[in-house]
């Protein structure tokens, strides 16, 4: 995986003219990126996995299997 995923569109606004804000990588705080629509900066970040997601179970019951 790389360190940098690009984002399709920008979260406050919908538009598609992103490009990377450079300068200000934190490490493992994730890219700045700069919206040309709404002159935003945001970062994303991935956090994790659901545990739900890993276990295949959805509120505590299993799913996809045989009953």
């Amino acid at each position: 995986m790389t360190e940098r995923a690009a984002p399709y569109y920008c979260p406050y606004c919908g538009d598609e003219d992103l490009e990377p804000h450079e300068g200000d990588g934190e490490k493992g705080a994730g890219y700045a990126w700069t919206c040309g629509a709404c002159a935003r900066v945001f970062r994303v970040k991935f956090v994790g996995l659901r545990s739900a997601a890993i276990t295949g179970t959805v509120d505590g019951t299993q799913t996809g299997g045989n009953a």
